[in-house]
């Protein structure tokens, strides 16, 4: 019986997946096989049409994963959701190809799920490549947090907003109830897939999780965010290969979560103020290119204001 399935969505980040695939055999679980001590996994790795032979590397160097080679980019969601499909396992973990598990976060993992019946999903303690802290834990958006959110206002916000939604007022270290955990790397109890369903294919990148953590939540589960555990999340991966494209889906998702979650004027009041933030930065960059500053970097930014304004930002539900 496989206690874990775990499924990694790949495009075009072969050398990450790579070092994704082989910290995975380093011992401390079991790979398509019983062990008594060991929980049992399976890996599922849904390649979204990549260009860099990550196909050719799996297939040659990882025999006893199973590759889902998509002849189109589905995108994350969606490429979740295919390996779900596939997962035979009793929990289901989300997993970035540009992360590397460390230690016995699997076990650690499974074995809280196993003592703790509630919890439907589990989040590790994320560490940056230095080793240093990557804040993963997080309390559910208000308008305000998205008002200031990776947007032009960031740097105005008020120093709660970002202590109250990264849950700053905690300690990293603890094991505790969260709002929701990045996917990233997340542990999600396959009752929730057969209860819920999987991942909202609305959203093509980014909010997908915190979505899934609110319905999850919404239906009396807990989510727990487990400082004890560690996994490393390097970032640069394959969201960071078309800035403009980051920039729409990240805003878009994060607009059609307020729309399903809060309604209409939640979600338009957020657009419109979201929209006039990069109206604005557009006219700064293009002002400061037009008197000789750094010109490259201001007509690249140019250009992905532009496309973003173009987009609209449209998000339905």
């Amino acid at each position: 019986m496989i206690d874990i399935s775990i499924v990694i969505v790949n495009w075009n980040v072969k050398d990450l997946l790579d070092k994704c695939l082989a910290s995975l055999q380093n011992g401390t679980v079991a790979i398509n096989k019983t062990d008594g001590e060991r929980p049992v996994v399976e890996i599922i790795v849904v390649d979204s049409a990549s260009s860099d032979d990550s196909v050719a590397m799996v297939r040659e160097k990882y025999p006893d994963v199973k590759l889902l080679a998509q002849t189109d980019n589905v995108g994350f969601t969606r490429g979740n959701n295919i390996g779900f499909a596939e997962a035979t396992g009793r929990y289901l973990l989300l997993l970035n190809p540009d992360t590397e598990i460390i230690d016995d976060i699997l076990r650690q993992l499974f074995t809280y799920m196993e003592q703790n019946a509630e919890v439907g999903i589990i989040g590790p303690h994320t560490l940056n490549t230095d080793g240093t802290h990557q804040s993963t834990r997080r309390r559910f958006p208000t308008l305000t947090t998205g008002i200031f959110e990776s947007t032009w206002f960031a740097s105005f916000a008020p120093k709660s907003v970002e202590t109250h939604y990264k849950m700053l007022d905690s300690d990293d270290n603890a094991i505790l109830d969260v709002d929701w955990v990045q996917g990233s790397a997340m542990l999600v109890r396959c009752d929730i897939y057969e209860q819920l369903g999987g991942l909202d294919e609305g959203y093509v990148m980014y909010s997908e999780e915190m979505d899934w953590c609110k319905r999850t939540k919404d239906a009396g589960w807990r989510v727990v965010y487990h400082g004890e555990s560690f996994i490393t999340h390097h970032g640069g991966g394959s969201s960071d290969q078309v800035a403009a494209f980051k920039q729409i889906q990240f805003h878009t998702s994060k607009l059609r979560y307020f729309r399903k979650h809060h309604g209409y004027t939640t979600y338009f009041t957020l657009r419109i103020i979201t929209l006039l933030q990069f109206a604005w930065q557009l006219l700064l960059e293009g002002a400061k290119g037009l008197i000789g500053h750094k010109r490259d970097i201001r007509r690249n930014r140019v250009k992905v204001y532009w496309q973003v304004l173009r987009n609209g930002l449209k998000a339905t539900v």
